[in-house]
């Protein structure tokens, strides 16, 4: 078994050694030739510039940054026969999905979405959306689905728009938040004093923030001037800030507690499961520690 993987930044290593433990025999495209020394000697493959090599690679892996998508797509093109499947790892998927449709002819196309990071220790667990659109791509994407779920993935599937909607919330309003948080923060000398001796709400927000903060800007910043809907979910996150800021500055205790139980009341009918598998917010930081 053969697939290409196409970059070899922090994701496309993630695949390179995934692939590799499932028995496949990987095939890396780089552009960037000091990688190759260390790709070799990490993985034991020997990297090449030459797309050339797709002709006789039949599954591909496309795990370059959106702002190289285009390129890349359009360069492999020429070597895309009906026998091809291949797949992007993009955090958007409407953009990266019209691309291969626009460039790619033959084959199957097909979007993932994995919802983790570098990180990840194995995919069992790990939430991964698929965005099939035309009649071959669903019919190849609930096979995937079914192969990656045998090794413990969630997997969804779902339409490239509805998948970039919900990034909104899934993507953009941790990460702004985290780094409103940060931003906040590093202009007061007491910060590191305030880590030492936090309690469990500090430190959740903080793990929270920190590991936004310390991100790669370029990604981050590409990706959020393109999620759609981020200034809808951007300025209703500005209201209801106002909102709560106005509360405590009128000492509204009243309205304070009204507002936290109406949250509350929220919450447990949208996500019962969820309110009901801590017994507190120190059990959830050790989740997720762990």
């Amino acid at each position: 078994m053969n697939i290409a993987i196409i970059g070899a930044g922090k994701m496309g290593r993630w695949f390179i050694r995934f692939f590799l433990n499932e028995g496949y025999k990987v095939e890396v495209i780089e552009k960037d030739e000091r990688k190759f020394s260390m790709l070799k000697d990490e993985f034991g493959v020997n990297p090449t510039k030459d797309y050339s090599i797709l002709k006789n690679i039949c599954k591909i892996l496309v795990a370059v940054p959106l702002d190289n998508f285009e390129d890349t797509i359009k360069s492999i093109s020429p070597y895309i026969s009906r026998e091809h499947v291949i797949l992007d790892i993009c955090s958007l998927k409407e953009k990266p999905v019209n691309i291969m449709h626009k460039y790619i002819k033959f084959g199957i196309t097909l979007g993932m979405h994995p919802l983790f990071g570098p990180g990840a220790k194995s995919i069992s667990g790990q939430n991964i959306v698929l965005t099939p659109v035309r009649y071959k791509e669903k019919r190849f994407a609930e096979e995937f689905k079914k192969w990656l779920e045998k090794k413990g993935a969630n997997v969804y599937i779902m339409s490239p728009k509805k998948h970039d909607k919900l990034m909104s919330i899934v993507l953009y309003l941790p990460h702004i938040i985290g780094l409103l948080v940060c931003d906040t923060l590093a202009e007061y000398e007491f910060y590191s004093e305030a880590k030492k001796i936090s309690g469990t709400s500090f430190k959740l927000l903080i793990t929270l923030a920190e590991s936004v903060a310390l991100e790669d800007p370029e990604f981050y910043a590409t990706l959020h001037t393109s999620i759609p809907d981020n200034e809808e979910i951007g300025s209703a996150l500005l209201k209801k800030l106002a909102q709560w800021v106005e509360i405590v500055r009128n000492k509204d205790k009243k309205e304070f507690v009204k507002r936290m139980m109406d949250i509350k009341s929220k919450i447990e009918k949208i996500s019962p499961e969820y309110t009901k598998s801590y017994d507190s917010m120190y059990d959830m930081l050790e989740d997720m520690r762990r």
